[in-house]
């Protein structure tokens, strides 16, 4: 059964340990991640971003009790568990099947992974547009028209990271 935990992940690994120490080796873990292309200092870098932040899916046969997901709340490294995991199980495995459909071969999620529509209001969490709020006017294979104040740009869709604007 997969459980959704919130963990520091600059220490997952340290967390790994941890939890291998409690639960044995028998569980897996899944973080979604994006790996996007940011300017920093005059150059481009690559950098990966997890997709849910914090949160992160692991998998364990015995999380089908409540008793057991308790227990590893004291593991150190977990913030907490969300114990509502139980009653959606079939979103949980929807959502890790659509995110490993839509890997690419080092693991991080294609772009595609986002649904994204004509006339609506994104902004860029990436590359040289970061921030940025725009409109959406045309859809191409490798890139996007956009509307910002009133001028029309086009622009690669190569490793950008673009998210529904509030």
């Amino acid at each position: 059964m997969w459980a959704i935990l919130n963990i520091n992940l600059n220490k997952i690994e340290f967390f790994k340990k941890e939890l291998s120490k409690k639960i044995g080796s028998e569980y897996k873990i899944y973080v979604p991640k994006i790996k996007i292309k940011t300017y920093k200092n005059t150059k481009f870098i690559n950098k990966s971003i997890p997709l849910l932040g914090n949160y992160i899916f692991c998998y364990h046969k015995k999380f089908e009790t409540k008793l057991f997901a308790q227990s590893i709340m004291f593991v150190k490294g977990i913030n907490y568990v969300l114990l509502d995991y139980k009653f959606n199980q079939n979103e949980i495995k929807n959502f890790i099947e659509n995110c490993r459909n839509n890997e690419d071969k080092e693991g991080y999620l294609l772009q595609n992974f986002l649904k994204i529509s004509l006339n609506q209001f994104y902004q860029f969490n990436s590359g040289l547009l970061a921030n940025k709020i725009f409109k959406l006017i045309d859809l191409q294979k490798n890139k996007i028209k956009i509307l910002i104040n009133n001028l029309k740009f086009e622009v690669k869709k190569e490793n950008l990271l673009i998210l529904p604007s509030n």
